[in-house]
């Protein structure tokens, strides 16, 4: 079975290991992102086009979820075994904070990407829902 410009339909956990992967859902070879979180213009091996990819402020809310659950978590459990200073607090979960989020933006985001293209393309004349 091919999709539009016969390219194959890939199965959903091939799209989704290529949006996780920062590549493009089409294909799974070319980049998805220009820089660390800017989304390229067109695939450069397939030209999918990704202008109408915006997927705005999405991935932040679940990294929040689960990286604030974590630390938070992780933080507590610190607390009742330990009781550490503050400042001990702040040494940890800070930078353990920062680090888990700018290392799951990326996923996030190709993974939204990858979901977008394959629950609604942007390149149909009318899109699902005759919006």
């Amino acid at each position: 079975m091919s999709g539009p410009g016969d390219f194959p339909v890939r199965s959903a956990a091939a799209t989704i290991r290529s949006g996780l992967r920062g590549r493009c859902p089409r294909c799974g070879v070319g980049r998805l992102f220009t820089s660390y979180l800017k989304i390229t213009e067109r695939c450069d091996a397939c030209g999918l086009g990704f202008a109408g990819h915006d997927v705005g402020d999405g991935p932040v809310v679940p990294m929040i979820m689960v990286v604030g659950g974590l630390v938070v978590g992780l933080a507590w459990m610190m607390e009742v075994a330990f009781q550490p200073p503050l400042w001990v607090h702040a040494l940890l979960w800070g930078p353990l904070t920062l680090g888990l989020s700018l290392g799951m933006l990326p996923l996030l985001k190709g993974l939204s990407v990858a979901l977008q293209f394959r629950l609604r393309s942007t390149e149909e004349e009318t899109k699902p829902g005759g919006t």
